[in-house]
């Protein structure tokens, strides 16, 4: 890529001046003539002569914009724009959207414990915002000023201390509170509506012949009783089951017993719990009785004909179940819901809304019923998580709103096969009910003077204004707010945010998870556009697009993403006079230079790509709500995967490197021209991974990676054995083992193998996004798309 005054990159640290808004002012003029620049085309050509592909930028690794020394990783709080606009004509000029990915928990992350007296945590009186590295002690150290909303608040007795010469406590240093931007609260009673729950699992598997016959109802209880013993709480974890066809089965596990008592509920319209008490129970006190259970489920439905499922009955007979105490409701669903309430229809061919106004209706949920239940579920403190396997259809538009709103996640495995999904299934199960959980859990981000949370998008249920309601969270689940300007215009050149957890532990402790970050506000539109987040950004973009399929065109979520972009880019157009002068030259912000691919790729994703027919509408619903609930660096992945090149490794390839780190194989642009038939490439999504064969592929590298046998159908899921003394399957083996590690939201990569020529290799195009082909009909290439986005910056901004 050719630059012209390109700086390093921007550090989005906060500087110590209380100057800052009025420094970036003087700066206007150095920040104006500094930017990257692109040559479309050659000898007044605007077509692809000209243009050097080579030169377009490509991603490598996603890493986030550190925030300031006291603010909190950005891996917990990650801004579109690490500056805020100082008034609203700036925000409409810089046209891009100013927002937050917000993460609040991280795999393996070790949080600081504050310690607070008897009289309670520490937190302003009027804005209820929670003591943190950037207020300031004030009078002695016997008042500090809140840094959100300035008012003066007292300093409880027994947190006093005196300041030494410079206003800072003398303490500082036994104050995790004051010297981490990420810190952890033990919750008084005053956070407590009612005793800490205990985890709690309520297992409901739909037990109708296809659950049976694809032996999905096998693997998934086999894969909960190998889980139990790994389950968190210990001593306090609570499980419970029932199946589901054309009525429902409750299980009595009464402690002490080892053999459960089944119990049929066949009212459909009215369904019941008989025994409740029984029904969810202590894992320890009836550890006989679950085993027995479990043990006998998969054979006990072994010759069932019965194609019928109640599954909204069901999960209202689990919802009576669990209402008393909350919990994770894991819902293994196989087919169409039939019966009772719920009861779905195929509309999965239904295409007569096509391009029409209402294409987004085979998008929506068929049935308010189960919305209804998801705000019910999460009044009650109640997830919902739900492993789909029906196929063709299962209607997850319908389905999923019990997930997005109450914090819970959906899976899918369309027309599950053991060979290909049986391990995807245990790993992401397993995961799931293993990972570090926050229980009854609620999160609000706070802003500053002058700004407020406008708006929300990820999985919970939104209660009073701006507190997420989220029965049960994990690191692998995040959301993103938006932030817009308030009445009162900010009069500071600093704004903070701050985001709040409050969950239970595994352990029954009440605790607060908070995050605090400083952000300059800044009344320049120049140093916005250099302190852009590109990785952040395009996420967030993408996020606000897939929501809007739900309610609108897929066209007109693509062209939402495309109007923000070029609207932006103009502006930043007309600051640079000099290089607007340039002569088929697309300029752009540094930090933004991947922002363009990045929107190309989201409209190419299952989730926009193409009319209502071209995907699936159930692998679109699922695309959809992963994103709606992804982090930053998952979301990325997903649009730009990496594609590696396995027969041309250097040696150390494979194999760690000096800081223990796995080296990955340089990475190749995804576009059909770089795919050699002599070579092996491997894709990888953060979900799934293809490993695709050329026709002249030295059959050496075959039998390395492979053995005698070759390679296998494209229907299995590949697992390398390595094979002592070769080089190669070491190199293969390290390879795919690190991609399966790092996967995304910690799923199982499935590994597909597919071969030039074979219809499978169709798997393959959709993911070469440099490709005309990739987005279906009508789809631009990179190139194109790059030309075009320089057409509507420059000729609408009245330039040539």
């Amino acid at each position: 890529m050719s630059t012209t005054g390109t700086t390093a990159g921007f550090n989005a640290g906060l500087p110590q001046s209380s100057g800052l808004a009025s420094g970036a002012a003087t700066q206007q003029n150095s920040f104006v003539e500094e930017f990257s620049s692109l040559q479309l085309g050659g000898g007044g050509s605007m077509g692809d002569h000209g243009a050097d592909p080579s030169q377009f930028p490509r991603p490598g690794d996603d890493v986030p914009v550190p925030n300031s020394e006291l603010s909190c990783d950005p891996r917990y709080l990650r801004l579109t724009v690490n500056a805020l606009p100082a008034n609203q004509a700036l925000k409409q000029r810089f046209a891009l959207p100013i927002g937050c990915m917000v993460r609040p928990l991280i795999p393996g992350e070790k949080v600081p414990t504050a310690q607070f007296g008897s009289t309670g945590i520490v937190r302003c009186r009027r804005c209820r915002t929670y003591v943190n590295p950037f207020v300031h002690f004030i009078d002695g150290g016997r008042r500090f000023r809140c840094n959100v909303c300035q008012l003066p608040n007292e300093v409880p007795v027994d947190y006093f201390c005196t300041l030494d010469a410079n206003g800072t406590r003398r303490d500082i240093a036994e104050r995790p509170e004051l010297r981490h931007g990420t810190v952890e609260f033990i919750a008084s009673q005053e956070y407590m509506v009612r005793p800490p729950m205990p985890p709690t699992y309520f297992f409901a598997f739909d037990v109708s012949a296809n659950a049976v016959s694809s032996g999905f109802l096998a693997k998934a209880v086999n894969t909960v009783k190998e889980t139990l013993d790994e389950l968190p709480g210990g001593e306090r974890t609570h499980v419970g089951f029932l199946t589901y066809d054309n009525a429902i089965h409750f299980y009595g596990l009464k402690p002490g017993s080892i053999t459960p008592q089944m119990m049929v509920v066949a009212e459909l319209d009215d369904p019941f719990c008989p025994a409740p008490e029984d029904l969810l129970v202590n894992l320890g006190d009836s550890r006989g009785a679950v085993n027995a259970l479990l043990d006998m489920l998969p054979s006990a439905f072994a010759a069932t004909s019965q194609v019928d499922s109640c599954m909204g009955p069901a999960v209202q007979a689990a919802y009576m179940a669990m209402n008393h105490i909350g919990g994770k409701l894991m819902m293994f669903q196989c087919t169409l819901p039939s019966l009772g309430q719920g009861r779905l229809l195929n509309r999965g061919d239904d295409h007569r809304n096509a391009g029409t106004d209402k294409e987004h209706l085979e998008r929506a949920p068929a049935d308010p019923f189960f919305k209804k239940m998801a705000a019910e579920c999460s009044r009650q403190q109640i997830c919902v998580d739900i492993f789909a396997t029906a196929s063709p259809y299962g209607d997850l538009a319908s389905l999923s709103t019990l997930c997005r709103y109450t914090g819970g996640q959906l899976y899918h495995y369309p027309g599950f096969r053991p060979e290909r999904d049986g391990l995807k299934l245990w790993n992401e199960l397993r995961h799931n009910l293993t990972r570090f959980t926050a229980w009854e859990a609620v999160c609000r981000v706070r802003c500053s003077k002058g700004f407020r949370v406008s708006s929300f998008n990820g999985h919970f249920f939104v209660r009073s204004m701006d507190l997420l309601a989220l029965p049960a969270t994990n690191a692998d689940a995040a959301h993103a707010v938006q932030i817009a300007h308030d009445e009162q215009l900010p009069t500071g050149s600093v704004s903070y945010l701050q985001c709040a957890l409050l969950y239970t532990n595994a352990d029954g402790e009440r605790r607060i998870r908070v995050h605090t970050m400083a952000v300059p506000v800044v009344p320049d539109i120049a140093y916005m556009f250099r302190s852009i987040d590109g990785g952040a950004m395009s996420a967030f973009l993408t996020r606000l697009a897939v929501e809007r399929a739900l309610t609108a065109r897929l066209q007109d979520a693509r062209e939402f993403m495309q109007l923000k972009l070029s609207q932006s880019m103009r502006e930043f157009r007309l600051l640079n006079t000099s290089a607007a002068r340039a002569f088929n030259c697309l300029i752009f912000p540094d930090r933004m230079r991947l922002v363009p691919l990045f929107t190309l790729c989201a409209a190419k994703s299952a989730a926009l790509r193409g009319q209502t027919r071209d995907v699936n509408v159930d692998e679109r619903i699922h695309s959809i709500y992963e994103i709606m609930s992804a982090p930053t660096e998952a979301i990325l992945r997903r649009l730009y995967p990496a594609m590696y090149a396995l027969h041309v490794m250097p040696p150390e390839a494979g194999f760690p490197n000096q800081a223990g780190a796995i080296v990955m194989p340089p990475r190749t642009v995804l576009a059909g021209e770089r795919v050699d038939a002599r070579g092996a490439y491997l894709v990888d999504d953060g979900r799934h991974c293809l490993l695709w064969l050329g026709k002249m592929l030295d059959h050496g590298f075959l039998n390395a990676v492979f053995g005698a046998q070759g390679p296998p159908k494209p229907d299995v899921d590949f697992e390398p054995t390595l094979v002592e003394g070769i080089q190669l399957s070491k190199q293969v083996c390290g390879v795919i083992g690190e991609i399966r590690r790092r996967a995304a939201n910690g799923c199982h990569c499935t590994l597909t193998v597919i071969r030039q020529g074979d219809p499978s290799e169709a798997l393959l195009f959709p993911l070469l996004v440099e490709d005309r082909g990739a987005g279906g009909a009508g789809a631009m290439s990179y190139a194109d798309f790059l030309i075009q986005l320089h057409r509507q910056v420059a000729h609408a901004g009245g330039l040539q």
